[in-house]
């Protein structure tokens, strides 16, 4: 391989490796804060991926003539709808199985992904959906590596979202609150902390980063399907339990790490090879070091 394609490889990587990281920090805020795996997020990431289509379609139908402001508006009504939904989703499926044994819960997530995925399915068909042309598709060309304008904008957009996520968590009262529940929630909520707000919110924020992920893997990518959410949440998840589940810096860090091995992959192996490399990815984690890259911040409860 040549230093060429090695740094093009490593750019590809990261590229998909932001979004991946995005829809990882709603599993890993969620967890860090009940210790429950919100499988819905692959869900929630897959509709609003079909959200930002729907509005791009809207703004087409209006009139609108300006891609990167029709862009701004797909995403934050994306991130509104679908926090939305996933108020719902912890209202419906997790609140009631709060204090539920652990198996509760996670096969009502399970339940709900599947939900939610058959409903889109229902609503727009089998078939792909394409996105419009928001950006230029003629690549830069940056030394040896070519970079599309829009690579660029989901790097730029999915990374200052995630730092931004990080600094609100450890900076904001909201933020202190959901680090004072993931310590103790009982302690937390004696103290005067309204903890269902506080793990409601959380859902509500990892579903909305998971809405900007995916208008921005369609911005991308061209176009979305019906079952994207089974393999990119399942991606995510992976990239959460590599970087630190629980650890909102170990989100990003986890699918950058996803992105560029996969992207390494596919020079070695098959594309159909790309499902068994990033589930291999998950069981080695599992089996040598459970904790993750950066290791889980949050203290286990007593």
């Amino acid at each position: 391989m040549s230093l060429q394609e090695l740094l093009q490889q490593i750019v590809n990587g990261l590229v998909v490796g932001s979004v991946y990281g995005l829809v990882a920090l709603g599993y890993t805020m969620v967890y860090g804060i009940v210790r429950l795996i919100n499988f819905a997020q692959g869900a929630l990431f897959e509709a609003g991926a079909y959200l930002g289509v729907a509005t791009f379609s809207l703004l087409g139908a209006f009139g609108t003539r300006q891609p990167l402001v029709g862009l701004l508006i797909a995403l934050i009504l994306s991130a509104l709808f679908t926090g939305g939904l996933a108020y719902v989703v912890e209202r419906v499926a997790y609140r009631p199985l709060r204090n539920a044994p652990p198996l509760a819960p996670l096969v009502s997530s399970l339940a709900t992904f599947f939900l939610i995925i058959s409903i889109i399915q229902v609503i727009t068909g089998a078939q792909p959906l394409n996105y419009p042309q928001v950006l230029s598709v003629t690549p830069w060309s940056i030394g040896p590596i070519t970079l599309a304008p829009t690579s660029l904008l989901i790097a730029v957009v999915a990374i200052l979202l995630m730092v931004g996520i990080h600094f609100y968590v450890q900076r904001t009262k909201m933020g202190k609150a959901m680090r004072a529940i993931a310590v103790n929630r009982n302690a937390a909520a004696l103290m005067g902390i309204n903890t269902t707000w506080v793990v409601t919110f959380t859902f509500m924020l990892g579903g909305a980063m998971a809405a900007v992920a995916g208008v921005l893997f369609g911005v991308e990518y061209g176009s979305v399907t019906y079952n994207m959410g089974e393999f990119y949440g399942l991606v995510a998840f992976t990239a959460a339990v590599l970087g630190g589940i629980g650890n909102v810096p170990g989100a990003l860090v986890g699918g950058l790490t996803v992105g560029v091995l996969s992207s390494f992959a596919t020079i070695f192996l098959p594309n159909q090879w790309q499902e068994a490399i990033v589930f291999a990815i998950l069981i080695l984690v599992l089996a040598l070091r459970p904790q993750g890259i950066l290791g889980e911040r949050v203290a286990e409860r007593a």
